[in-house]
């Protein structure tokens, strides 16, 4: 059984590095996804910030205000449509933002922060890529590390716990007593 444990834990460790040496390319690939999500959207309300510059002194706070004050339902919903683009290019830009920083702020943003279709259509055209940095090296091999542990941890559990040795199996210990009570009676030698 500890063969194949140490096997499974070698693996896993191995696994886990790799794993962890991808995720770069998986934020990077994340970010470019929300660049051009981004670019999309202010793409889309342009011609609206264009009728916002010719009637609402550039404010499409204003135009967004005159749509939802008309009694036409059809002008309301699409002062609502400018309104939830304006939104999105808020927390595209927001989480651009804050996906400007060091690759363990990232991950950490992401794992916490993510945008589930974002990262649905980022997995679904993911290209593995294993970038090699200082930084990227450290991330993957603390990622294999706690990927590692928690292996260890679960093999513990599933095991019973951690297993102690018997106390008629452990080595004795001999103390600098016992070894000068057999000592020869005539010899005054220290051992």
């Amino acid at each position: 059984m500890n063969l194949v444990r140490g096997l499974l834990d070698r693996i896993v460790l191995v696994l886990g590095i790799i794993a962890g040496g991808c995720v770069p390319s998986f934020v990077a690939q994340y970010q470019q996804r929300l660049g051009g999500r981004l670019e999309q959207v202010e793409r889309d309300l342009a011609p609206f910030q264009e009728i916002a510059n010719r009637s609402h002194g550039g404010s499409l706070q204003a135009l967004v205000q005159y749509h939802l004050q008309s009694t036409d339902p059809t002008f309301h919903e699409e002062g609502r449509a400018i309104q939830s683009m304006m939104d999105a290019v808020a927390y595209l830009k927001d989480a651009l933002h804050a996906l400007n920083t060091d690759l363990f702020h990232q991950a950490a943003y992401l794992a916490v922060h993510y945008d589930r279709q974002t990262i649905e259509q980022t997995w679904s055209a993911f290209q593995p890529a294993f970038p090699v940095s200082a930084e990227s090296a450290t991330f993957a091999v603390l990622f294999g590390l706690t990927i590692w542990a928690v292996f260890v941890g679960v093999w513990a559990v599933i095991q019973g716990g951690p297993r102690l040795p018997r106390a008629d199996h452990l080595p004795r210990r001999h103390s600098l007593n016992v070894e000068l009570d057999r000592a020869r009676p005539g010899d005054t030698r220290r051992r």
